[in-house]
């Protein structure tokens, strides 16, 4: 446990220390040359330039700003109204918002050598949008194909019993896993379940046929069961009317009368 916390440690400050040298990085005398000249300009041109420098974030949203190419805040901007310089700020909008994607049927060979199709669903967020937006190309596309290959990798070890009974602790497992390996790109994956496991027809009739001869199995153990416990309420009948004479006439006429009435 100290061991994972201490590995989690190390994650989050390397992480920072990635982010926290793009942004203190100096930007030499010509790009604060460009920096004071583009804000002298906006200053001079204010009625016009500000319609450049208002920017508006929605309250889901948030607005990495980029100064001559590099991160200028440890916090992204928004949600509401913030200002940039125009000519020398970009910014990039990260959607907060949780995601959601089914992961495509991926053919599948268990731990037992049994081939099966399985899908499942993934719902991820940004957690932390600067390292979204400086530490990976595109977060949702690699979450996507990352999501693939750890379903192929998770189902891989697991036998078919396990697939089919246990798939609250596969979804489990593939959660933290995913977690885990987004955690650089800023993501947080939040749920993970297996919708579908399709076995080869083959296969499902043989399951069939099992689960069939079972049934049969059981039910003649059930009626064997019967039998035996009929047997010994006869015994006991028996030796009732062996104890009375009368009574073995009586149930001599009621025999008689049954087979009349029939």
């Amino acid at each position: 446990m100290e061991h994972q916390m201490e590995s989690q440690r190390g994650k989050i400050a390397s992480k920072d220390n990635l982010i926290s040298e793009s942004r203190t990085g100096s930007l030499g005398c010509i790009g604060w040359f460009i920096v004071i000249f583009s804000g002298i300009f906006s200053f001079l041109l204010f009625p016009f330039t500000i319609w450049f420098c208002l920017k508006i974030v929605q309250e889901y949203e948030r607005a990495v700003i980029f100064r001559l190419g590099r991160i200028t805040d440890r916090k992204p901007k928004g949600p509401g109204i913030f200002f940039i310089l125009p000519c020398t700020d970009s910014f990039v909008k990260v959607d907060l918002r949780t995601v959601s994607f089914d992961i495509p049927p991926q053919e599948i060979l268990t731990k037992d050598s049994v081939t099966v199709c399985v899908d499942g669903v993934v719902y991820f967020r940004v957690n932390d949008p600067i390292a979204s937006v400086a530490n990976v190309t595109n977060a949702d596309f690699s979450t996507r194909l990352l999501a693939q290959t750890t379903l192929r990798n998770v189902l891989g070890t697991k036998n078919l019993a396990e697939l089919l009974s246990d798939r609250e602790g596969i979804a489990h497992s593939m959660q933290s896993n995913l977690d885990e390996a987004t955690d650089n790109w800023g993501i947080k994956v939040e749920r993970v379940e297996i919708k579908d496991v399709k076995l080869p027809v083959q296969l499902q009739r043989a399951m069939a046929a099992e689960a069939e001869a079972a049934r049969e199995a059981r039910a003649k153990v059930i009626a064997a069961e019967g039998e035996m416990n009929a047997s010994r309420a006869l015994k006991e009948a028996s030796l009732v009317i062996a104890e009375s004479p009368s009574a073995l006439q009586l149930r001599y006429l009621q025999t008689l009368n049954t087979i009349a009435a029939e």
